[in-house]
């Protein structure tokens, strides 16, 4: 049983990964045996991140990237190739959110946030499974979604529509990849404890709401996603593709 979870040998690439759901991911992926590759955009919480896991005895590495620049992200695959490093697993996590009403939106933080969440999973997405497919290595891609991807909330269109994008991407990839043993996946978080969620969790009003609207009565923890993470990672789902996986509590099953 404990070889179906084993990640030793294996290495993970996760998006957006230096703090908050993507460093659990890289967490709990490296105490599963996977060497780790980290990304964000700023030095200090790389240097942070990357200090927390080695101190943990994980082999962990970073590289800064635009997850949405197709070239930054081309430019960091060769230089994996050049040092012989095989990325047997990618952890699409890397997002933004921005909220406004539709009739106020502009039409470049639609794009902006489009850019972040979805079409960067493409991309790195793509650059993985050409490599995997050269290698005829098979391979595991999980897409992290949200539960945007199944139900909408006002003022945050174009994160949904980019989430609701990630679902049936994942589905895509599956299709597309299945034939050479690349099982694509996602996970949709419910609302979880993070950084980015500290002013929700602060509006006692919007707090409420969440408790009272899911049937655990509470948010979810970062750590309480990992399980699931490493369960699409490793050899216990070679036969799931193509799946959103739904970490939230019982949220959606109430609506």
């Amino acid at each position: 049983m404990q070889n179906l979870f084993n990640l030793s040998g294996k290495t993970a690439l996760i998006t957006g990964s230096t703090r908050g759901l993507g460093l659990a991911y890289a967490q709990g992926l490296a105490q599963a045996g996977a060497r780790v590759i980290l990304n964000g955009t700023r030095e200090e919480h790389m240097q942070q991140a990357l200090a927390s896991l080695k101190a943990q005895g994980c082999d962990a590495h970073g590289f800064l990237f635009n997850v949405a620049d197709e070239a930054e992200i081309e430019a960091v695959f060769a230089r994996l190739d050049a040092e012989q490093i095989a990325v047997d697993i990618v952890i699409n996590n890397a997002g933004i959110q921005f909220r406004k009403p539709m009739l106020e939106l502009a039409l470049a933080d639609w794009q902006r946030v489009l850019d972040v969440n979805l079409t960067s999973a493409f991309l790195v997405a793509r650059a993985a499974a050409r490599r995997m497919v050269a290698r005829n290595s098979g391979g595991k891609i999980i897409n992290i979604g949200s539960l945007t991807s199944e139900a909408a909330r006002a003022t945050v269109a174009p994160y949904t529509a980019a989430k609701g994008g990630i679902k049936l991407l994942t589905k895509s990839m599956a299709a597309e990849w299945a034939p050479f043993n690349i099982q694509t996946n996602g996970i949709g978080p419910g609302y979880i404890l993070t950084d980015m969620n500290a002013a929700l969790v602060d509006n006692a009003e919007f707090n409420q709401w969440v408790c009272n609207s899911n049937p655990s009565g509470r948010w979810g923890k970062p750590e309480e996603l990992i399980g699931t993470a490493v369960y699409l990672a490793s050899d216990a789902s070679n036969y799931v593709n193509g799946q959103m996986i739904y970490v939230d509590g019982g949220w959606l099953a109430t609506l």
